[in-house]
């Protein structure tokens, strides 16, 4: 199996080449894709196989989160109990390089859930890319960073990440280089916000 690859323009997506990708992944496969941040691993939201597979590829544990990537915060409250002091926050941080850990809704696949505290890693990127691909979509995706075991960061470079996953994923979008640094982590399940995970981002609103 060889990926399909997708040269896709990070401010102006050719929508057509959009509609592809989404296909990929509405079919159950695997999809490497651009964000504000780094590169991720992305698929269908109830798609139990698919998860495994990125599993695999990542060698994570079950304990590990992954996120749902959203298009927006009216989304977002599908599978997020949001209250009205965390959605002001949510509001003055969205779109952006954050991912905020809130308590899950019944929406939420229960694989997707941390096992002990039924809490749910959400994220809405300031990416027209990830846009594009979710209003094809109509419904969030499941994702994690792209950085595969043993290495120290992220793959940054859409040459590297053809060559090391081409035969991993179904689909590869290629949107120029992407950063470094993952997002910043905000855990929002009580009272008082507070920072995970320092990443990118301005989190001084947060400290």
């Amino acid at each position: 199996m060889s990926s399909q690859y997708f040269s896709i323009h990070p401010d102006n997506p050719q929508l057509r080449l959009i509609a592809q990708a989404a296909d990929v992944v509405r079919k159950g496969g695997l999809i490497v894709y651009p964000t504000d941040s780094v590169y991720a691993i992305g698929c269908h939201i109830g798609d139990k196989q698919a998860l495994e597979r990125i599993r695999t590829i990542r060698q994570l544990d079950k304990q590990h989160n992954f996120t749902l990537v959203c298009r927006d915060l009216s989304e977002l409250a599908n599978y997020a109990k949001v209250d009205n002091s965390a959605f002001r926050i949510l509001k003055a941080s969205t779109p952006g390089p954050f991912t905020f850990i809130l308590n899950a809704t019944s929406e939420v696949p229960k694989r997707l859930l941390h096992p002990k505290r039924k809490t749910i890693g959400i994220r809405v990127p300031d990416s027209p890319i990830v846009k594009a691909l979710l209003d094809d979509l109509g419904e969030p995706m499941m994702s994690v960073t792209l950085i595969m075991p043993n290495d120290e960061y992220p793959l940054i470079d859409p040459y590297d990440i053809k060559e090391t996953m081409a035969h991993h994923v179904d689909a590869i979008i290629d949107g120029g280089y992407c950063g470094l640094e993952p997002t910043t982590v905000v855990d929002m399940t009580d009272a008082n916000p507070r920072i995970a995970r320092q990443g990118t981002g301005d989190f001084s609103s947060f400290e």
